[in-house]
């Protein structure tokens, strides 16, 4: 059983489909990477009654399920995988590794970080060097210690922004030192990246994206920690090649 959307992307990626006894309820959300593999599969809330109703083996979370029912839980035998919150591809295989032990699908999870290391390595070094600014829909960005850095590197870019982990980008900074280049995240899915006002919704920043973005991505590789992070580092290869 998955408690929040991000588990259920190991459990749908790792598990047998008729081992899942449930996914959570955002499992079809348009930021599940892979909702189309949900359908058709239960769905419930990360609540006491619910989880112990379907009678789980092994639950999977990321950040569902309050203290008291993970300590419930393991009083009652069982086994909790959780995910962590990886800030590099070593983190996110580390994670697999977790969850498919979890789930004694050790196989599938090596086969999973072979793809994800293959993919990487068909990106490696495609920007040279260039620099590029990274802003979402809700006016953050991220320097360094942070998965979306590991994805740039990944691909060959300097991350322009010098600080350490997730930050708030005014709009004075935007306008006054503009990048050279951008990779934008959560555009396709402004509500889920903050505030309903943003920086990226400024008519000034608007030019500044239509000009020099590179890529443009999707929620549904940003939002876990995750193999398909890979993914979005191919999106942004690419740019590179076209």
């Amino acid at each position: 059983m998955a408690l929040d959307q991000c588990a259920d992307q190991y459990v749908l990626a790792l598990s047998p489909r008729a081992a899942i006894v449930s996914l959570s309820e955002r499992a079809l959300a348009r930021d599940s990477y892979l909702a189309g593999k949900a359908r058709g599969l239960p769905r419930r809330r990360a609540t006491t009654e619910s989880v112990l109703a379907a009678r789980p083996d092994v639950v999977v979370r990321y950040w569902g399920g309050d203290t008291s029912l993970l300590e419930d839980l393991r009083r009652r035998g069982v086994k909790v995988a959780t995910i962590a919150d990886a800030v590099d591809f070593n983190g996110v295989r580390a994670n697999i590794t977790v969850v498919s032990h979890a789930l004694g699908e050790d196989a599938a999870g090596r086969a999973l970080i072979a793809g994800m290391n293959r993919e990487l390595a068909g990106v490696a070094g495609a920007w040279g060097g260039r620099g590029a600014f990274y802003l979402t829909s809700g006016d953050a960005t991220t320097g360094g210690g942070t998965l979306i850095d590991a994805m740039l590197r990944a691909t060959g870019l300097t991350n322009l922004e010098s600080g350490h982990g997730y930050r708030t980008v005014s709009l004075e900074r935007m306008v006054l030192f503009p990048p050279a280049a951008l990779v934008l995240g959560y555009f396709d899915a402004p509500s889920l990246a903050g505030q309903r006002w943003s920086v990226g919704r400024h008519a000034a920043v608007r030019r500044l994206a239509a000009a020099r973005t590179l890529v443009s991505l999707p929620a549904a590789v940003l939002g876990c920690p995750a193999w398909f992070a890979a993914d979005g580092a191919a999106s942004i290869a690419a740019a590179a090649r076209r």
